[in-house]
This record gives structure tokens, C-alpha cells and sequence, in this order.
């Protein structure tokens, strides 16, 4: 980190950048330079910038005409190219007038060639001046001496010292229109146009001289005495020019914060977007379409980009600058830069392509997919940590429309959603991958969760907010299952591997609670063998009641969970009447007596179906255990008995010749071979699927 450190305070001083990554649009008008100076927020241009202040130019072009009305004012003799040209007196105007309708360097120009060429003396006085007017003079110059070396009358010792004084001319114009090139916002649109028409020119006279150098040499050797000095390329080293600006604006160093690569790469973003806009909106209407002035400039910026992203990413790179590296690569610089409103439609045909190769953003999402897993697995175990922390503190837990509340869950959620979000703020694609990530993530922090829950069961007992951090618990589980049910969109195969954990952590917090119900209903269900079922609507009455007053013990669960709860309370009453009946105590041997019983099992069941669907239970499954059992002990057919057992064995697949045994006791007029007969119609019945609810499972026979 420090050689990194050390490698961005290589860049030099910019203008302060604020710390976000929304970019401002583009000023109609950029600030001048004492106001760029002054500026606290993020500055596109300043006088000594790739893109100058307008007004800047304004000034200059205003500069200009105030003084072509200072010579209208004054009439006084032109000291510009008319001096140089020494033909500026012939003609219809007076020496150094202009017409009102004439800019003065259109003026000069046409006096120019209408006049004898100036001497190599005035034209380098012109240059000097920085009149780019004297460029057509000197391309006559150019070409007056390629055809005396061509005609053959001047020695070559001539021809040489000629030719350098042309150069050195040429060299002296380079200057000049490449220095206003260089800097195209600070210049009057006119002086612009000249510059660029120099450059068409040169290019012209390249071509042609490209296709007469080739003619010659298709003609046979000879010899001119000139050194060969086209092509010149000056569009050429026009775009090197823009690479040395952009550059140079782009190793700017951002004043504002540490210099990191998110603030780096801030600024790098910022100035490209807005150079580039301003390129397309104020250069591209003065440039030549030969120029491709924004795929110069784009191109150059994007080289830029590239290389220093490529440099920081060769450092051993802190979770957050991976992120950040990962952000710009992948979704602000092509989304927010290259596909912006004002840039899409311009840079559409550049082809600037990605700022890091394909094999290292791959390798970059592979480090931050392992820092994002290991960063969620910290963050949940330190949350986990916390509210087991409150448990053990017997802190109370919060109350939330009436119901027991605990944050844990939410904070959960939280993490798993805001790790989803970062990867899909890089793109959608790293967003799915990281999915599978968290889809390994989750069920492992779920099981630790359930396996703190239990030690909390077992150790909280004695502690006053006991129940209550209980019922909180299992109130979690629903917003778990809604979360991963609504927003995950999981296959069911992978959604039941999620609630697994939170199934078993809400069986135990159920069984916690109906813990003392349960032993205040031991006692009462041992009355129906106690007293052999001499009265068993009085014992049910007992446990009913005993039922409704626990009840209000569970009102704080969700409404969801109370009635799972209620069901649990409907299995175990069920369960618990049934365990009486196979205790073999009760033997009837007369069918009176059998039918005496079934129809106190009857009313019994009538009653507890009644209570449990009254008080929420959506358990209608049990609603035929007890009224079929009733009817095995009616009956005295054996043949009718086998079909209500095939039929009972459908309903309750775990329902075994075991239970069957049990049951078929208390028939004492049965014989054996009839007792035997009917429990074989249980091996037709074998095979039948397992069952989705237990309840025959949960009973043991002897």
C-alpha cells in the first residue's frame, strides 16, 4: 500500500474532486482562469488546461476586433502582413485599410496573392508575429524552388542554402499552428480555422508530393539536389500533440482527500467526461472531418485511463480499491462516460474498448467475489456474537405490533442484500455470481445460528426474558423464509436445503414452549386407563381447559406461527389419546361395550378437532385419526374392519400392524385368526409413500 501510496503522489496539482461518483454535467461556459483558480469543487479547465476557459477566447477575438475599429478610427498604415508582402498599396484601398465587410487576415490573404511573393526576410518578420497567412507564400516558396532544382540552372550548393531557409520558415509555422492546436479553446474561432486550414493544406501537399516522388521513381533514378523533406505529417503530430495534452491534463492530481485510487480514479473520469464534451460541442463544428478531433482526443484520454488503471492494478489491492477498480472498469467508464447522453452517439464508431484486458477483470472479480464472501461471513458471525450476547444478558427482546422482535434477522438480510447490490453494481453478471456465493454463505450461518439457539435453550432456562427471547426467535425465522422466498427466487430443492436449520430452530423453540403444557396434560391423559374409561368426557373437559389457560403464553408469535403451534398442540392432544387407547389395559369383549367406547371417541374427537380449529390450527389432517379408530372398535365384520384399516392406512402411511395390534386389543371378542387376517391387509398397503406429516411415527407400541 505505501508503493501505491508513493505512485499516486507522482501525479501533479489539479483542482479538488469531490467524493462521489455521479458526474456534473458539462458548463454551457467554462470558468476563466482566475476563476478556475478559485474554484473548491472539481474544475475542468484553467488557462494552462486541455479545455481553456471560452471567455478566454472571447476576449481574444473581441481584443481583435477592437483593434481592427481603432484602425478604421484612426486610418492608420497597416504594420501586419501588408509591410511584408510589399504590394498591399496596389489595389482599390489605401494602404492598410480593410473593407467593413473583411475580416483584416482575409484581406492580407487576398492582397497576398495578388501581389509579387515576399522575400524569405519578411515572411520570417510574419511568422514570428504569429500571422499564419504567410503560410501560402511560403508553400509558393516550396514550390518554386522544387521546380529550380527540377529545371536544373542553380548549383546545388544554391539549391541547399535556399532549401534551409525554407525549412527554417516551415519550422517557424510548425510552431505557430501547432501551438495554436495545442490550445484551440484559447484562440478566436478565425485563427482556428487558419491553423486548421494550414494543417488541410500541408496534408495536401503531402499527398502530392507522395504521388510525385512515386511517379518519379516509376520514371528512373535521378537526382534533384533537395533533401527530401515531405512528408511533413503534420496531422500527425497534431494527434501527438492531443496524446501530451490529455496527458498532461489527466496526471493532474486531485487536491481533494487522500490520493487513492477512488479519488484518483474520480478525477480521471471526471476530466475525461467533460473534456471530451466540451471537444464535441466547441471543437467538433470548427474542426475538419479529415481531423476525427473527437476520436483523437477520446482515444488519447482513453489510452491514458488505461494505463494508469493497468499501473494500480498491478499493486496488492485493499478490498475497497478492488471494488472500486472493478466499479470504473466495468460499469461507470463505459456506462456513465462512453454511453453518456452526450458522448454515445460520437463515440459509438471508436471503438475504444475496455480499460483493463479480459484475463484481469476476471481475475480482479475472483478476489472480489472471496473478499465479498469472507467480508458476509464476518459481518453475520459478528451480528450472531451480539444477540447471543443479549440472550445470555437476559436482555429483553423489542416489541413489535404486539409481537416479541429481534433484529437479528434484519441485520442478516442486510448484509446478504448489500452484498448482492455491490456485485450487481459492478454488473448484473457478478450479481448472479455472487448469488451462489451467498447461497453457500447462508445456510452455514443459518446452522450456527440454530446450534447458538439450542445452547440457549438449554442454558437460559433459569433467566427472566427467557420465553419471551424464545418466541423472538422463532419470530425471525419468518422474516427469513419471506426474504428468501420473495427476493431470492431459489428452486425448492434449494429453498428447503435454506430452511432446513430454521425448521429445526423452530421445532425446538415450540417444543420449549409447550414444555410445561405438556406436563400439566401427562397426569390428565393418564385418567382414561387410570379409570379405564369410565369417564372420559370429564378428563377431556380437564385437559381442554387446561389447553385454554396456556394459551395466552403464546400471543406474542407472529399470527403465522401461533397457528403452527396451535397445530402442534392439536398433534399432541391427538397423539396422547391415541397412545391411551394402545395402552392394551382396556379389554371390551362385548360389541355393546365396543360401541359404547367408539362413541365416547367420538365425542372426544368431535371436541378436540372443535377447540383446536376454534383456537387457529389448520391441522384438518387430523381430523380423521380418532373418528376411524372409533369405527375399527364399532365394527364387528372383519371384512368391514379391513376396509376402514386400508382406508386409515391411506390416511396415515406410518400407521403400522404394531398399531394396528394395539388397537385391535381392546376388541376382546376378536380371534386371533381373524385379528391376524385383518392386520395382513396392511401388507397390501405397504409401499405406499412416506408420509409428509408424522403422527403414528411419534407413537411406540409394544
Amino acid at each position: 500500500m505505501l508503493k501505491m501510496m508513493t505512485f499516486f503522489q507522482g501525479l501533479s496539482g489539479h483542482q479538488p474532486v469531490q467524493g462521489t461518483l455521479d458526474f456534473p454535467r458539462s458548463p454551457q461556459k467554462l470558468p476563466s482562469t482566475s476563476e478556475a483558480e478559485s474554484e473548491t469543487s472539481m474544475s475542468v479547465a484553467s488557462s494552462e488546461d486541455l479545455v481553456p476557459p471560452l471567455e478566454a477566447g472571447t476576449a481574444l477575438y473581441r481584443e481583435e476586433e477592437k483593434t481592427v475599429k481603432k484602425k478604421k478610427e484612426k486610418k492608420k498604415k497597416s504594420k501586419g502582413l501588408a509591410n511584408v508582402f510589399c504590394v498591399f498599396t496596389k489595389g482599390k484601398k489605401k494602404k492598410g485599410q480593410l473593407s467593413s465587410a473583411e475580416p483584416e487576415g482575409t484581406a492580407r490573404s487576398r492582397q497576398g496573392l495578388d501581389g509579387p511573393p515576399p522575400t524569405v526576410e519578411e515572411l520570417k518578420a510574419a511568422l514570428e508575429r504569429g500571422q499564419l497567412e504567410a503560410a501560402l507564400p511560403l508553400l509558393a516558396l516550396e514550390r518554386e524552388l522544387a521546380a529550380a532544382a527540377a529545371a536544373g540552372g542553380a548549383s546545388e550548393e544554391e539549391l541547399v542554402r535556399r532549401q534551409s531557409k525554407v525549412e527554417a520558415l516551415y519550422d517557424l509555422l510548425r510552431d505557430q499552428v501547432l501551438g495554436v492546436l495545442r490550445r484551440p479553446l484559447e484562440v478566436a474561432p478565425e485563427r482556428l480555422r487558419q491553423a486548421l486550414a494550414v494543417v488541410s493544406e500541408q496534408e495536401s501537399e503531402d499527398r502530392q508530393a507522395a504521388a510525385a516522388a512515386a511517379a518519379a521513381a516509376a520514371a528512373g533514378p535521378g537526382t534533384s539536389g533537395l533533401a527530401v523533406t515531405r512528408p511533413r505529417r503534420w496531422l500527425q503530430l497534431w494527434r501527438r500533440g492531443v496524446a501530451e495534452a490529455a496527458e498532461e491534463r489527466m496526471g493532474q492530481r486531485p487536491n481533494a482527500g487522500p490520493e487513492v485510487p477512488e479519488n484518483v480514479f474520480l478525477h480521471l473520469g471526471r476530466t475525461m467526461k467533460e473534456d471530451l464534451e466540451a471537444v464535441v460541442e466547441r471543437l467538433k463544428p470548427l474542426f475538419p472531418a479529415e481531423f476525427g478531433v473527437v476520436a483523437a482526443y477520446a482515444e488519447s484520454y482513453h489510452q491514458h485511463f488505461a494505463a494508469h488503471l493497468a499501473a494500480v492494478a498491478q499493486f496488492e489491492l485493499c478490498e475497497r480499491d478492488t471494488y472500486m477498480l472493478l466499479v470504473w472498469v466495468q460499469n461507470l467508464y463505459p456506462n456513465d462516460i462512453i454511453n453518456s447522453p452526450k458522448l454515445a452517439g460520437e463515440l459509438q464508431g471508436v471503438g475504444l474498448g475496455s480499460l483493463l484486458p479480459p484475463r484481469q477483470i476476471r481475475l480482479l472479480e475472483a478476489t472480489f467475489l472471496s473478499n465479498e464472501a469472507a467480508n458476509v461471513r464476518e459481518l453475520m458471525d459478528r451480528a450472531l456474537d451480539l444477540e447471543a450476547q443479549h440472550w445470555a444478558e437476559d436482555v429483553p427482546p423489542q416489541r413489535l405490533d404486539g409481537h416479541c422482535h429481534s433484529e437479528l434477522a434484519i441485520d442478516i438480510i442486510q448484509i446478504i442484500s448489500q452484498a448482492q447490490a455491490k456485485a450487481e453494481s459492478i454488473t448484473l453478471d457478478l450479481g448472479s455470481q455472487i448469488k451462489q456465493v451467498l447461497l453457500v454463505e447462508l445456510p452455514a450461518f443459518l446452522r450456527s445460528y440454530q446450534r447458538a439457539f439450542s445452547e440457549f435453550l438449554e442454558r437460559g432456562k433459569q433467566l427472566r426474558n427467557y420465553r419471551a427471547n424464545v418466541i423472538a426467535n422463532i419470530n425471525n425465522c419468518l422474516s427469513f423464509r419471506m426474504s428468501m422466498e420473495q427476493k431470492w427466487q431459489v428452486p425448492q430443492d434449494t429453498l428447503s436445503l435454506l430452511l432446513g436449520p430454521l425448521g429445526e430452530l423452530k421445532s425446538h423453540g415450540f417444543d420449549t414452549l409447550l414444555q410445561n403444557l405438556r406436563e400439566d396434560l401427562k397426569p390428565l391423559f393418564k385418567r382414561f386407563t387410570h379409570t379405564r374409561w369410565a369417564a372420559p368426557m370429564e378428563t377431556l373437559e380437564k385437559i381442554i381447559t387446561t389447553v385454554d389457560v396456556r394459551l395466552p403464553e403464546f400471543s406474542e408469535l407472529q399470527d403465522c406461527f401461533r397457528e403452527e403451534l396451535m397445530e402442534a398442540v392439536h398433534l399432541h392432544l391427538v397423539k396422547e389419546y391415541i397412545i391411551q387407547l394402545s395402552k392394551r389395559r382396556l379389554v371390551l369383549k362385548t360389541a355393546e361395550q365396543q360401541q359404547q367406547l367408539a362413541g365416547h371417541i367420538l365425542a372426544n374427537a368431535d371436541t378436540i378437532q372443535h377447540f383446536c380449529t376454534q383456537h387457529g390450527s389448520p391441522a384438518t389432517w387430523l381430523q380423521p385419526a380418532l373418528p376411524t379408530l372409533a369405527e375399527i372398535i364399532r365394527l364387528q365384520d372383519p371384512s368391514a374392519i379391513k376396509i376402514e384399516v386400508a382406508t386409515y392406512a391411506t390416511c396415515y402411511p406410518d400407521f403400522s400392524k404394531g398399531h394396528l395390534s394395539a388397537i385391535l386389543a381392546i376388541k376382546g371378542n376378536l380371534s386371533n385368526s381373524e385379528a391376524k387376517s385383518i392386520r395382513s391387509i396392511l401388507d397390501v398397503s405397504t409401499g405406499a409413500q412416506e408420509p409428509s406429516r408424522s403422527l403414528f411415527s411419534l407413537i411406540k407400541v409394544g
